[in-house]
């Protein structure tokens, strides 16, 4: 895949009065890597619908937002200062705000608030000095923060690591988790039929968000709802391969495939190089019983990780999603 770095940035600086004295902006191509402290990109036009992905690449200072696998924007931040790092790992938003302010830091303004933990770390506006600054969260540009404030959801997937990937697809004959067969097609679409997508959810809707995580190292897995474990069970790899570390967002069924579509991203936390194979979803093996339940909890916008971290309470926190460092 090739990746087109060049965007169209607006910024800081980049504002002008035209001959009718109104106020327009200018638009500039440049190389991501020349973005300024406040810049950012944004064309949600390249991909209109979708699910919704955020990357935040703490050694590049920046966000890149993708939607059904296409990169719609990026954006300078500020992550968390030394003492006050920002965790890496895999997170969902918890809970939204538009006007927040913070209950730790003197009542501190955070508007356009999409929580990533409930001990204190989210992605909000704020000051970008050009450098780690904050006590943990992630700042953005206002203007940027409100955009992504209108197209984030409860459950959308926020990858804090090393380095940003580009989305590739997945169609996976079947029901994930386990051997092929044919009838289980069939399977799939009931357990789908007429489930939504969190982000199309009404405001009556109390749908729980689904969320599984697997680990290569403990080969354990785990389902989750809204938070809190429902399920463990032991967990499978066929072949001798590393797993990899990679999210998977749910798209929903696929008759062609006969089986399953997903959005996945490869993550890093470190600095090493990202292995994006395709291939690593099909290799996992699960007990009926989780598998059933599984099933019975799935929806389009499912989050699915599979990490080569373990599972223990270090890497959680209360209800906050499992952070990955």
């Amino acid at each position: 895949m090739t990746i087109d770095r060049r965007h169209f940035v607006l910024g800081a600086g980049v504002a002008g009065m035209s001959a009718l004295g109104f106020e327009v902006f200018a638009e500039q191509l440049k190389d991501i890597s020349e973005l300024k402290p406040g810049d950012f990109t944004w064309h949600p036009d390249r991909q209109p619908t979708g699910p919704v992905a955020v990357v935040v690449s703490i050694p590049e200072q920046l966000v890149h937002v993708y939607r059904n696998g296409v990169r719609i924007a990026v954006s300078t931040c500020s992550t968390g200062k030394p003492g006050h790092s920002t965790p890496t790992g895999v997170f969902v938003v918890l809970q939204k705000d538009k006007h927040h302010r913070s209950s730790t830091y003197n009542n501190a303004p955070m508007p356009n608030m999409n929580r990533l933990t409930w001990s204190g770390i989210a992605l909000h506006a704020g000051n970008l000095p050009g450098y780690p600054a904050s006590h943990g969260c992630v700042r953005l540009p206002l203007a940027f923060s409100e955009n992504l404030f209108e197209v984030t959801h409860l459950g959308t997937p926020v990858i804090i690591s090393g380095k940003s990937t580009d989305p590739w697809e997945l169609k996976h004959p079947g029901m994930v988790l386990s051997g092929y067969a044919e009838h289980e097609f069939e399977n799939v679409e009931a357990a789908l039929e007429d489930k939504k997508h969190p982000k199309d959810w009404i405001e009556s809707e109390t749908a729980p968000i689904t969320s599984v995580i697997a680990s290569s190292r403990e080969r354990r897995i785990m389902l989750l709802e809204n938070g809190n474990v429902l399920m463990e069970g032991e967990l499978s790899i066929d072949g001798s391969r590393a797993i990899g570390n990679h999210v998977f967002v749910l798209r929903g069924p696929d008759s062609g495939a006969r089986g399953l579509h997903w959005q996945a991203i490869s993550h890093q936390p470190g600095d090493g190089p990202v292995s994006a194979e395709e291939t690593a979803i099909t290799r996992l093996r699960t007990s009926d019983e989780f598998v059933a339940r599984m099933r019975k909890r799935m929806h389009p916008g499912l989050v699915m990780i599979l990490t080569e971290a373990p599972l223990h309470p270090d890497t959680r926190s209360g209800q906050d999603f499992v952070i990955m460092s």
